[in-house]
């Protein structure tokens, strides 16, 4: 059934980089609009970045502006999200979703991943 799975978290320094992918099984992917969000010990869920269909658009949180890039390979069913220059606010749990409809039912669906820790710290 629908699937998506994150890698790429981990411990990293402040000033250091990492990069997110998220492989996806299940649906259209390439109907879907994708997005990474996040949710930091003791605060809400945030939306971090989101990329249309087509990798057209997208779209940053004013918190990673300059920083994340967002960018999808619909011929692997992958998005994936670069961030450079992590700060230790950075530090959440990250997850993929996947939003659109069905190509014959119209159908809305709103798929998530399980997430994947990111830590940056000294």
């Amino acid at each position: 059934q629908v699937q998506l799975v994150e890698s790429g978290g981990g411990l990293v320094q402040p000033g250091g980089s990492l990069r997110l992918s998220c492989a996806a099984t299940g649906f259209t992917f390439s109907r879907s609009t994708m997005s990474w969000y996040r949710q930091a010990p003791g605060k809400e869920r945030e939306l971090v970045a989101t990329i249309t269909s087509t990798g057209g658009n997208t779209n940053y949180a004013d918190s990673v502006k300059g920083r994340f890039t967002i960018s999808r390979d619909n011929a692997k069913n992958t998005v994936y999200l670069q961030m450079n220059s992590l700060k230790p606010e950075d530090t959440a749990v990250y997850y993929c979703n996947a939003a659109g409809s069905s190509l014959l039912t119209k159908r809305r669906y709103d798929y998530w991943g399980q997430g994947t820790q990111v830590t940056v710290s000294s």
